[in-house]
């Protein structure tokens, strides 16, 4: 297997899809992590009701959004993905706690 260059060195678009590629394997090991957290929730809630906090869904989008500012990434495209990824979250932390 090739070396996997940082974008800013990537000269061929195989380099580039080596890298996009090796990123996208670590994004969903990163959002397998992520899930491990939702099926803790759903184990230390206490009741059903508790896991949709719209509050901290803001919360976290925002929060998100500002490091997506901070990195000079686009915001609103950050945004809008968190808000996808949250939505999952919580279906999948009511599914694990339907099943407890």
């Amino acid at each position: 297997m090739s070396e996997i260059l940082p974008g800013q060195q990537c000269t061929t678009m195989s380099e580039v899809r080596a890298g996009v590629d090796a990123l996208d394997r670590e994004l969903v090991a990163l959002l397998r992590r992520r899930f491990d957290y939702m099926d803790a929730a759903a184990r230390i809630k206490p009741e059903r009701g508790a896991v949709r906090d719209e509050a901290r869904k803001a919360q976290v989008i925002a929060q998100a959004r500002a490091e997506a500012e901070r990195l000079g990434v686009p915001a609103e495209a950050v945004a809008a993905m968190w808000e996808e990824l949250v939505e999952a979250s919580i279906a999948y932390e009511l599914a694990a706690f339907d099943v407890r």
